[in-house]
C-alpha cells in the first residue's frame, strides 16, 4: 500500500504560508535569540522597561542556568517510525488544548506595548492556547477576559487577593515563590517601581471591595504607554490630586497583595474552601514541597523558578523537575490523575518542550518570548511566537520518533541523555544510551 501525504493541520500551514508567500514572518525571524535583540532595538527608547521584563535577581546567575540546563539534556532521535500524522493535543486539568503550551503570567505587559495583556489575551485565543493572567497586570482581569472572548481558555495567577472565576478563569494559580520580591540589581539601582507608580495594580483598580475602602468606585485602567516613572513622580510634587490618588492607591493595594508576609501551608486551606475549581502551586523547586502539594490535596504544580527573578544561585528550573519526578509519590499521583505536573523557566523552542515534556512535565509556560513579540508587533507577535513554537514542537517531535505528545511525558530514559561538555563524554553517554535500548 502506498503510504499516504499526512494530512493538512494549521501549524504546518502556517509555516507553508511564509514559504508560498515569499515572505518571512511577522517578526522577521523565528529564532529566538534574533526576536529578543529586535526587541531590545525596538524599546531602545524605553531600555528601563525593557530591561525591568528581561533582568533577573542579582547576577543573573539563575537565568543562565535555566538555559544550560536545557543544554545539558539531549535528545536522542528514533527513525523509520510512521509519525506522518501527528497529533499535539493535550488534557490538562480536564480542559482539552490544542497543544501543551501555556502563555505564562507576565506582569506589567503594558510596560512594552500601548495595548498590553489585552493584546496577549487576543492572541493567546487566535491561535487557541490558554492564557494565565498575572495578578500585577496592567489591564483588569474582566478587560482581560473579555479580550480573550467567551471561548478563550484562561487561568488567574495570583499572590493572595480575590476571586476570579465569575470572570471565566477556570484555575487558580497561586505564585508561592513570590512572597516578597527578590534582589533585583537593575531595578534596585535606580529605583524603578512601575506598580509603586500605578502600573501593574489595575486589578486592585478594578476590585469594588478595595475601591469601596476608599470611598471609589471600581474602574478600568488603561495605564499610559510608554510608562515614565520620573514624569507621575514630577506631577505627584507638583500636587497633582489625580497622581497623588493613583500612587496612594498602588501603595495600599501593594501594602494588602504584598505585603511581605510569607504565608505557609495552612494558608493553602483557606484558599481551597473558597475555591470550586482547580488550584496549581506555582514556584515549586524542592521534591518535598511536591510531595506536601500532594499531601495538601493540591491539584497541579508549576515547577518554576519564576525565570529566575527571585533567588540568584539557584538551580535550573529543569534540574529541579528532573528531581521532582525521580519521586515516587509524584510519579504515582501523577499517573492516578491526582496531580498535574507543568513546567516554567527557560522554554524557548521545540526541543526545549519536548525536553520538558520527557523528563515528566504534561506542560509548559511561555513567557519572555511572549513578551518581546508583544514588544515589536502586539498581538500579531505574540501570535507568531505561539504559532512558531508549536509548529516547532509539531516538527521536532515527528523527527524523534513520536507521533502523540502525549506519548512523550516520562520518557527520559527513552528520549534524553545527560551529558557534560566535552566529545569523549558526549559518546560515552551515547553508547550507555544504546545499550539501555538494546532489544
Amino acid at each position: 500500500m502506498a503510504a499516504q501525504p499526512p494530512p493538512p493541520n494549521k501549524w504546518i500551514s502556517w509555516l507553508s504560508q511564509i514559504y508560498s508567500s515569499g515572505k518571512g514572518p511577522v517578526l522577521g525571524t523565528v529564532d529566538v535569540q534574533e526576536i529578543e535583540d529586535k526587541a531590545r532595538e525596538v524599546m531602545k527608547d524605553n531600555s528601563t522597561a525593557y530591561l525591568y521584563t528581561l533582568k533577573s535577581a542579582g547576577t543573573c546567575s539563575t537565568d543562565d542556568a535555566n538555559r544550560k540546563a536545557f543544554e545539558r539534556w539531549k535528545l536522542v532521535p528514533r527513525v523509520l517510525k510512521n509519525v506522518t500524522s501527528r497529533n499535539v493535543e493535550t488534557t490538562i486539568l480536564g480542559m482539552k488544548v490544542s497543544s501543551p503550551i501555556f502563555v505564562g503570567p507576565v506582569g506589567k505587559q503594558g510596560l512594552v506595548h500601548a495595548d498590553g495583556e489585552l493584546a496577549t489575551a487576543r492572541a493567546a485565543a487566535a491561535v487557541g492556547v490558554p492564557m494565565i493572567l498575572s495578578s500585577s497586570s496592567s489591564r483588569s482581569l474582566e478587560d482581560v477576559a473579555e479580550a480573550n472572548g467567551p471561548n478563550g481558555q484562561r487561568w488567574y495567577q495570583f499572590y493572595w487577593p480575590r476571586s476570579s472565576d465569575e470572570n471565566g478563569y477556570t484555575a487558580l494559580v497561586i505564585t508561592v515563590d513570590t512572597m516578597i520580591i527578590g534582589w533585583r540589581t537593575h531595578d534596585h539601582r535606580i529605583g524603578y517601581s512601575p506598580a509603586g507608580h500605578g502600573f501593574g495594580v489595575q486589578q486592585g483598580m478594578a476590585d469594588p471591595v478595595f475601591m469601596k475602602r476608599y470611598g471609589l468606585t471600581a474602574r478600568h485602567e488603561h495605564p499610559k504607554f510608554p510608562f515614565d516613572q520620573e514624569d507621575i513622580r514630577k506631577k505627584a510634587a507638583a500636587g497633582d490630586e489625580e497622581t497623588k490618588q493613583s500612587m496612594f492607591l498602588a501603595s495600599q493595594w501593594l501594602a494588602e497583595t504584598g505585603s511581605g508576609i510569607f504565608r505557609t501551608w495552612d494558608d493553602l486551606q483557606f484558599v481551597k474552601d473558597n475555591w470550586d475549581g482547580p488550584i496549581v502551586l506555582k514556584g515549586i523547586q524542592a521534591v518535598n514541597d511536591a510531595e506536601k502539594a500532594i499531601d495538601m490535596g493540591i491539584d497541579g504544580i508549576v515547577v518554576s523558578n519564576h525565570g529566575g527573578r527571585q533567588i540568584d544561585g539557584a538551580i535550573g528550573s529543569l534540574d529541579a523537575l528532573d528531581m521532582i519526578m525521580r519521586s515516587q509519590k509524584v510519579l504515582d499521583a501523577q499517573k492516578s490523575g491526582r496531580l498535574t505536573v507543568l513546567f516554567d523557566s527557560g522554554i524557548r523552542t521545540g526541543s526545549d518542550i519536548i525536553k520538558a515534556l520527557a523528563i515528566g512535565a504534561q506542560g509548559v509556560l511561555i513567557a519572555r518570548p511572549i513578551v518581546y513579540g508583544l514588544a515589536i508587533a502586539g498581538q500579531a507577535g505574540v501570535e507568531q511566537i505561539l504559532m512558531q513554537s508549536i509548529c516547532d514542537l509539531h516538527i521536532t517531535m515527528g523527527l524523534c520518533g513520536f507521533s502523540d505528545v502525549n506519548d512523550l511525558t516520562g520518557k527520559r530514559d527513552e528520549l534524553l541523555v545527560k551529558v557534560d561538555y566535552g566529545v569523549g563524554t558526549l559518546l560515552h553517554a551515547m553508547q550507555i544510551k544504546s545499550e539501555q535500548c538494546a532489544c
